[in-house]
């Protein structure tokens, strides 16, 4: 039961910081989707989509590439802190990221898409700068995308297997997450203790579907959504 408690946790914080990382990347990209015109704005639609055109193998053997001995970033890593990030939690939760950034960035988009720029451009010309303008006008208008988009990356951070599997391994303590753990019981038969991380997951997939229905009917920015709505 213990092991099952870290494998748990273990999971949870790979899931968190995997979202802490797609948050910030996730509206700049979508910002720069929806509100830019840009040479190359197709091509960084597709790349950022890539993954959820991918087997998860390839994305995980890809990011083994470059956290590596031969990769920038393993060889950054490795003059910087002595170590590559292969086979590390780190490297679990960079591959989680880049798995779930795809849905993150759809997500933040339609709430985007949905803001009137004319708004915004309002604000702007009433001296409004851009990160007010965004935090006044665009985020309030926004949210409930927005709150939709990191509950969902989390869930699919926290759900994934193929691309964790393969650029961080499957070590108890270190790296075993939830799905690996429930693959690794499987494949040695134990059944009971399979399902019991199953049923897990199947927990922390409803809690975090309830933390986010309570937030969209909870959250103090609804009002302000509300009647920009209705002012529209």
């Amino acid at each position: 039961m213990n092991s099952d408690i870290s494998i748990v946790a273990l999971s949870l914080q790979i899931a968190l910081f995997a979202t802490a990382v797609t948050l910030p990347l996730g509206m700049l990209v979508a910002w720069l989707l929806v509100r830019k015109q840009f040479r190359g704005k197709f091509v960084l639609d597709v790349v950022v989509s890539l993954p959820l055109a991918l087997p998860p193998v390839v994305v995980g053997y890809a990011l083994l590439w470059m956290v590596g001995t031969n990769g920038w970033i393993g060889q950054a890593s490795e003059s910087v802190f002595g170590s590559t990030l292969a086979f590390t939690w780190i490297a679990a939760a960079l591959a989680a990221a880049i798995v779930s950034l795809p849905l993150v960035v759809r997500s933040f988009g339609a709430a985007l898409a949905g803001v009137d720029p004319r708004l915004e451009i309002a604000a702007r010309g009433l001296g409004a700068g851009s990160v007010r303008t965004f935090l006044t006008i665009t985020l309030p208008l926004a949210y409930r995308g927005v709150i939709a988009g990191v509950l969902l990356g989390f869930v699919r951070a926290l759900s994934e297997f193929g691309a964790t599997i393969v650029v961080a391994g499957n070590i108890p303590g270190r790296t075993q997450t939830v799905p690996s753990a429930i693959f690794t019981r499987i494949s040695a038969g134990d059944t009971d203790a399979a399902w019991r991380l199953a049923l897990v997951s199947v927990v922390l997939g409803v809690i975090a579907l309830a933390i986010h229905n309570w937030l969209l009917k909870r959250s103090p920015l609804s009002g302000v959504g509300r009647s920009n709505e209705g002012r529209r």
